[in-house]
């Protein structure tokens, strides 16, 4: 079983980190763009994409609901139930591209987080405008991508997340600095692409819908059904947990970049480029954790104990195992990586001090999030959603800044780089803890 369940997960997991990895590709496209195109323009998109990302993946970690919902449909047979759940992931989706376009549109609480220079913010604001056109777009294409996770169909994801990482390539090279000829749009160019690409992930996602062949039997679009209260509150209570996880983890990277800082422009380069380097390394764990949730949630929905257990253990051995793997190349890497990523060797130096960290973190960070979701697996959202708050924003933030600025002895970056280290360290015991207090909870209920 174990095996088995091991093949299943790194099956689908494969053609998952090949799709996240093509979407970070968008990102080294706009920096290396906008690199050559002007600062202003470089400094407009880092802020905004900042700002949008936190924004997006808070709102998508609402609608990853429809992942475990649709899986407990399959693995119970109630696969007639499948079209209506997903109809009702969408109507969440527009509802929540309302406040995700306002956001978009009118930036200016957030704006007012950060002092910024006047020709940098309205970059920013053009930028955030035009991904709003995108929005809606982006949230339909994101139920989709986590509904076909749910059922084991990651390729289609691959293939789409693929030919939008081309469009984009061409587009922002011609609405960057106006290659064919039109004016050069610098960061407004990059947003345009974006939001294009969002469309056209949608229309793909659309075709896939109405013709793949795996799909058919589902007539996902036949029936068309109203909002239902009752489906949209459910998901809202297994989604709003799970958007405020993402939300918490993703503002942790961020608030330690604000805070670093304050330490000088060769403290936050040496932090980005390692906090670069955490982030590349995340799409491992996090691909293999999206093919353990469908499993789990399969296998919770059949009332299959035994394989749920399973394809757990393997998911904490793929991840647990590769990311030790990847961090130590990582480590024994890491001069020669650094050096790609600087010349300037003060940030050198203050990358190789950090990178020993950033080693042992990808370990407990992997674990962690394959324990996060095989909860979601078995649709228990909240109690993690609190632990991720405590261990995140209480260790990790609250921690780093004591041991960076308040300690006896300051460390500086490092501080926060340890405090994170044990954030994830006591996010993996607690949510170990938890997934084991679930199985066994599951197991004496049949």
């Amino acid at each position: 079983m174990l095996a088995r369940q091991t093949r299943l997960i790194l099956a689908h997991a494969a053609p998952m980190l090949v799709a996240q990895l093509a979407s970070m590709g968008m990102m080294v496209i706009d920096t290396a763009l906008l690199g050559h195109h002007g600062t202003e323009d470089l400094a407009a998109v880092a802020v905004g994409g900042g700002l949008y990302i936190a924004i997006v993946f808070a709102l998508v970690g609402i609608l990853q609901a429809v992942a475990p919902t649709v899986a407990h449909l399959r693995g119970a047979g109630r696969e007639g139930e499948i079209a209506g759940a997903l109809q009702q992931a969408f109507w969440l989706a527009l509802l929540l591209a309302v406040p995700g376009v306002l956001l978009l549109r009118h930036p200016d609480p957030l704006l007012a987080l950060s002092s910024i220079e006047p020709a940098v913010e309205a970059r920013v604001r053009d930028y955030l405008d035009a991904l709003s056109w995108g929005m809606p777009a982006a949230l339909l294409y994101r139920t989709f991508y986590s509904f076909c996770n749910a059922l084991g169909q990651p390729r289609p994801l691959m293939l789409i997340s693929l030919g939008g990482t081309l469009l984009h390539a061409a587009l922002a090279w011609a609405l960057v600095g106006g290659a064919l000829g039109g004016a050069p749009l610098g960061a407004l160019g990059c947003g345009i692409s974006n939001a294009a690409v969002g469309w056209f992930g949608l229309l793909c996602g659309s075709v896939y819908l109405l013709r793949g062949r795996p799909l058919a039997r589902y007539r996902l679009l036949a029936g068309w059904q109203a909002p239902r209260r009752g489906a949209l509150r459910e998901m809202l209570r297994l989604g709003l947990p799970m958007g405020f996880s993402n939300l918490v983890e993703i503002s942790s990277f961020t608030l330690i970049a604000l805070f670093v800082a304050q330490l000088g422009a060769t403290a936050v380069a040496g932090h980005r480029i390692v906090a670069n380097l955490a982030a590349l390394c995340y799409m491992l764990p996090l691909a293999l954790s999206i093919a353990t949730l469908a499993q789990v949630g399969q296998a919770a929905g059949a009332r299959d104990g035994q394989r749920a257990r399973a394809s757990i253990a393997a998911g904490l051995l793929l991840a647990g195992g590769l990311s030790a793997l990847l961090g130590v190349l990582l480590w024994l890497a890491a001069a020669p990586v650094v050096a790609l990523a600087t010349d300037d060797v003060a940030v050198r130096a203050v990358a190789l001090a950090l990178i020993g960290y950033v080693a042992v973190y990808q370990v407990f960070d992997a674990v962690q999030t394959v324990a996060a979701h095989a909860l979601r697996g078995y649709k228990v959202t909240f109690a993690p959603m609190l632990v991720h708050l405590a261990c995140f924003w209480g260790v990790g933030l609250g921690g780093g800044w004591w041991l960076a600025f308040a300690a006896a002895s300051p460390l500086g970056v490092a501080g926060f780089w340890i405090a994170s280290l044990a954030s994830l360290v006591l996010a993996a015991l607690l949510l170990g803890a938890l997934l084991g207090w679930v199985l066994r909870a599951q197991a004496r209920a049949h």
